[in-house]
């Protein structure tokens, strides 16, 4: 079995170059894995627009058309801090149909990983921080209405506090949300997760591992998942302009490698996202968000080799 990988070309598309946000983060990142060999026509799957359905029970329909309109307030468009085009709508409406699509892959196959998703400040009828719809949330909202409703974990490791998730999901019994980030860091108003974590800034490698592993185990046993959602987020790294933590590298490996590896141990199906990552060195960038999608195909791997 290969693990399935999520991706639509596009999700990157022509963008300021100099903007803060890395457009092109999701290009390289599927054309470093092609290059390994990770990523063919055998294990892609591409996503569609997301459904209406889908949308209103987590977004204002006002603040959609809104946005797709181009018609946001000044003040709407400052929150948003993107420059609004048609490419930029096009890849909104279907980055959180592709972590639907995941979990839904997740729940066949044990594993599988979004090359994109992981927008977890957007909230009810704004944006903030680079989201403007909430994947996460969208996601566990589907899931929780399907099936009799599955009991969704959200494991958030970026380096910011998922409170776009923590706000929409807060009067969802089916979903349970976990944030474990730093706490000098943005958002500088939180909101309540259903469990936070927070870090010190400078935080390094053994202290990070060691509360990513025993959150992760407290809260499988507490929540007693059908399915978690991964926020793999990069942004940890000691060298990226918007994390404040002294996460090298190899612990992000390490944090992926035990997250998936405490999960299929566990039976409990997983899916990905790559959450935040802002290095100027797109390049090594997109290797750093690569990791996960790594992480996963071992894990896939050394279980076929045991069997």
């Amino acid at each position: 079995m290969t693990v399935p990988l999520v991706y639509h070309p596009d999700y990157s598309f022509p963008f300021p170059s100099r903007h803060r946000f890395p457009m092109e983060k999701f290009a390289r990142l599927a054309g470093y894995l092609r290059s390994r060999g990770l990523l063919s026509a055998d294990n892609t799957y591409r996503p569609g627009p997301c459904r209406q359905s889908w949308l209103t029970p987590t977004h204002c329909p006002r603040y959609l058309q809104r946005f797709y309109s181009n018609t946001l307030s000044d003040r709407e468009q400052r929150q948003m801090n993107l420059p609004w085009s048609e490419g930029l709508v096009k890849r909104t409406f279907l980055a959180p149909s592709g972590t639907v699509l995941t979990a839904q892959l997740a729940l066949r196959h044990g594993i599988a990983c979004h090359l994109a998703g992981g927008t977890h400040h957007a909230h009810h009828d704004y944006a903030s921080g680079f989201c403007i719809l909430n994947d996460l949330a969208i996601a566990a909202n589907v899931l929780a209405g399907q099936d009799g409703g599955l009991q969704v974990l959200i494991f958030d490791c970026d380096v910011h506090q998922g409170d776009g998730t923590a706000a929409l999901l807060r009067n969802q019994p089916r979903a349970f949300t976990c944030s474990i980030h730093c706490k000098q860091n943005f958002p500088f108003t939180k909101q309540l997760s259903d469990w936070d974590v927070e870090l010190a800034a400078g935080t390094d490698d053994a202290n990070y591992l060691e509360t990513v592993s025993a959150t992760l185990l407290a809260a499988i046993h507490r929540v007693k998942p059908d399915i978690v959602l991964y926020d793999a987020g990069v942004d940890v790294f000691e060298g990226d302009p918007l994390g404040q933590l002294k996460i090298s590298e190899a612990a992000i490996r390490e944090r992926d490698r035990l997250v998936l590896t405490t999960l299929k141990n566990a039976g409990i199906p997983v899916a990905t996202v790559i959450g935040g990552g802002y290095d100027d060195d797109r390049d090594a960038l997109a290797r750093r968000h690569a990791i996960v999608a790594e992480e996963a195909i071992r894990v896939i791997e050394r279980k076929q080799l045991r069997n």
